[in-house]
């Protein structure tokens, strides 16, 4: 059986995707057709029980970086035109280099903000790309343990990384980086996890 989303060779009976986790239409429908002769609900929609972003504390200290950096090297780039008077540089030349310093930061903002962890009542989703979009759904039904791991640093600032294994064989280890509380996100999925398994 192949996986109509990623294209994925799979055992015949599989129920999800070994490499991206979808749910294959066949099981799903005859799970609901099982659970509508047995007299409980199903339900098409799916509840977002959280959506979170990586935080955005190296960010901001990266862009307070960018500009102490920037001042600094102004006023080295003024000191040198000071004493050689023949090694001359532009006004606009020096905004331009100090300003092109905030650009490391810009850019790994910007990289933050493509990547989006969400949590439904059946699946998690990896959201990453801005123009390449790829969307990675685990069934919280595969997901064998939830870790909670922060070095001293992160303990410190309060976030941390949630890592979460599962029975993907090509992919078993799925790690939600510097996400912020990351105990209570954590405590959210187990718990999802046991209402799902009743």
């Amino acid at each position: 059986m192949y996986c109509n989303k990623c294209g994925t060779e799979n055992a015949d009976e599989a129920v999800f995707c070994q490499k991206c986790g979808k749910r294959f239409e066949v099981q799903a429908e005859e799970e609901t057709l099982v659970a509508q002769k047995s007299g409980v609900p199903v339900s098409e929609d799916e509840e977002t029980i959280f959506s979170i972003r990586p935080t955005l504390i190296f960010v901001g200290s990266g862009y307070v970086l960018a500009v102490i950096g920037g001042i600094l090297l102004a006023v080295l780039l003024g000191l040198l035109g000071v004493l050689f008077t023949n090694f001359a540089i532009s006004s606009l030349a020096v905004v331009v280099v100090c300003l092109s310093l905030l650009l490391i930061p810009a850019y790994h903002h910007i990289k933050q903000k493509m990547i989006r962890y969400t949590l439904t009542d059946s699946k998690i989703e990896i959201d990453e790309g801005l123009i390449n979009k790829t969307t990675r759904n685990v069934p919280l039904r595969i997901i064998q343990d939830v870790t909670v791991s922060a070095n001293a640093f992160q303990r410190m600032l309060g976030f941390g990384n949630i890592e979460i294994e599962n029975a993907n064989e090509n992919d078993s280890m799925i790690v939600l980086k510097n996400i912020n509380s990351p105990k209570k996100h954590a405590e959210q999925i187990l718990r999802q996890m046991r209402l799902l398994n009743k």
